[in-house]
């Protein structure tokens, strides 16, 4: 199966969803890979990001497109610029964030596939394809807690 970027849906789910300031494009997902990967295109607002969190189930490799992000990893920080590649074993710590003043942009593979989308299309919130970011509200905590336990993701408290 190949997956068009540009199509509203993918086997009748969103392409894209936004979830706390990033937006989420499907490239690849589990069904398509044999539950080899899901691959996604993240746009992040400045500011934006991911709070500190491990995966119990899957791997999880970002690829730095265009703008500046910052990783934390394991305790230490990654300054993530264009070609910056990091790889997260499932169980390590991390978090990420556009450290810059525009949106930046990324690719996150997720291995296997299927968990991550899945929690992905749980916890956002479906939009049009190219419509931009929504305007700033609050993330729906109850929501994103209970897709996170679904899928094997465990949200950390704040580093200092």
């Amino acid at each position: 199966m190949t997956l068009q970027a540009t199509s509203a849906q993918i086997n009748g789910r969103p392409n894209v969803v936004h979830l706390l300031g990033n937006l989420i494009q499907f490239k690849a997902v589990g069904a398509a890979t044999g539950n080899a990967y899901s691959l996604v295109e993240v746009t992040t607002a400045p500011g934006a990001g991911t709070p500190p969190h491990f995966q119990k189930e899957d791997d999880e490799a970002f690829f730095v497109l265009e703008g500046s992000y910052e990783f934390m990893h394991n305790g230490q920080t990654i300054k993530g610029v264009p070609g910056t590649y990091v790889f997260i074993k499932r169980g390590e710590p991390h978090a990420f964030r556009n450290t810059g003043t525009a949106p930046a942009k990324m690719l996150i593979i997720n291995s296997p596939g299927g968990l991550h989308e899945n929690f992905f299309l749980e916890a956002g919130d479906p939009i049009a394809v190219g419509a931009g970011f929504p305007a700033p509200a609050a993330p729906d905590m109850p929501r994103l807690g209970a897709a996170a336990a679904r899928y094997g993701i465990e949200f950390l408290p704040p580093q200092a």
